[in-house]
């Protein structure tokens, strides 16, 4: 907030200018909301710009190796979510005018050994079921579609429609469209605390107090500790994880790559950088208790990605970076009015948010505006928890 204002009033209070933050503010705005959207750090910087810019679709090998079938299968509404967060990127490259660097090529998941490729098969069939566009892959089809990925696997998955968006562009673009539609952004505007106050709320920040009649929570890790402030903790965690990139190269990997017998993301980028990510857990500074990059960890991410694309041990390695990515037990968004404090949302999408973001958003807003969702929302209420 600016620093002669000590108090302001609006229709809605949007929490966390990410990517769900911000096509929250700007769907709100459209249609005509009097929007503040406030970040206690500044917009993007934080999950949604630490992440490397994956848009998934398939089930996560490694929760579906870990927690099987029957989760794999309740997992449908995520699905569909991230179906819809897909789709949702490519319009809003088209809505805003700008390039997002959209690319959905497809995500390949490779296989290492014949047990892996069965474990493949098994997920291939459920997803399937879930309307996904996925091909199994043996070592000749491997070839075909990847002949980028080292001879020694044994062959995968293909997942169409997965791909990658700029994470350094797309949350700024999002915030600088929603102000031109009439969102008021703070920067460096901390929430402390949030009180009932009659048919609205009265929200302390950092900066000055905010008057609003409804309030959304979509600040990621943040979200539960914000609707703590209204007597509803949510356990909507954080993980600190890290993810590198290269220097520019010429074109060596057409998808998104992941690996069945470890942690790896691995994609090109528009300008030719090759980013190198998966879930490698990040160190946490001790005094400050910010992420940190862990040297053991991307010694060992950068091993699993030469083992996968052996090319990619001929690339200079330019940044590592660590930040934290929200998450649930079950490992579905939370996405909801809190029963007990009418007027207040929460929004969260674990581990793969930033695909998720516009239609996340969306929804939001839908909520906020009561208006019919686009979809069922009920596996992702709060009251699960």
């Amino acid at each position: 907030m600016c620093a002669e204002a000590t108090r302001i009033a609006c229709d809605v209070l949007v929490v966390g200018a990410g990517i769900t933050g911000t096509v929250t503010a700007r769907e709100l705005s459209r249609a005509g909301a009097d929007v503040v959207l406030v970040d206690r750090f500044d917009v993007g910087t934080q999950g949604s710009g630490y992440n490397a810019g994956s848009l998934h679709l398939q089930i996560q090998h490694a929760p579906f190796r870990e927690r099987g079938e029957a989760w794999a299968r309740a997992y449908a509404p995520a699905t569909a979510l991230l179906r819809a967060g897909c789709d949702g990127w490519a319009a809003l490259a088209d809505e805003l005018g700008v390039d997002l660097e959209v690319d959905t090529p497809g995500g390949v998941l490779v296989a290492e050994t014949e047990a892996q490729l069965r474990d493949v098969e098994r997920k291939v069939a459920i997803e399937r079921e879930q309307g996904l566009d996925v091909e199994l892959l043996d070592r000749d089809g491997l070839r075909r579609v990847a002949p980028y990925v080292s001879d020694r696997m044994a062959g995968g998955e293909l997942c169409r429609g997965e791909g990658k968006a700029s994470a350094l562009i797309a949350a700024p673009a999002l915030a600088r469209d929603a102000q031109r539609h009439g969102t008021r952004l703070r920067r460096h505007t901390d929430v402390t605390a949030i009180a009932r106050d009659g048919d609205g709320f009265e929200v302390l920040t950092s900066n000055g107090s905010i008057r609003a009649r409804r309030v959304v929570s979509a600040g990621g890790v943040d979200a539960g500790r914000i609707t703590a402030m209204v007597g509803r903790p949510l356990p909507i965690t954080g993980e600190a994880i890290q993810a590198s990139v290269t220097e520019p190269v010429a074109p060596l990997v057409r998808h998104l790559v992941y690996f069945a017998g470890d942690m790896l993301t691995l994609k090109q980028s528009a300008v030719g950088t090759v980013l190198i990510g998966g879930g490698w857990p990040a160190a946490l500074d001790p005094g400050s208790g910010r992420p940190a990059v862990s040297p053991a960890s991307l010694d060992a991410n950068l091993g699993v990605a030469r083992r996968v694309v052996p090319a990619v041990a001929n690339v200079r390695l330019v940044r590592t970076w660590a930040g934290f990515v929200n998450a649930t037990a079950d490992w579905l968004p939370v996405i909801d009015e809190l029963p007990d404090v009418p007027g207040f949302f929460v929004g969260a999408f674990p581990y793969m948010g930033f695909t998720a973001g516009p239609v996340v958003g969306r929804e939001l807003a839908a909520l906020a505006l009561d208006r019919t969702p686009e979809h069922d929302l009920t596996p992702f209420a709060v009251d699960r928890f």
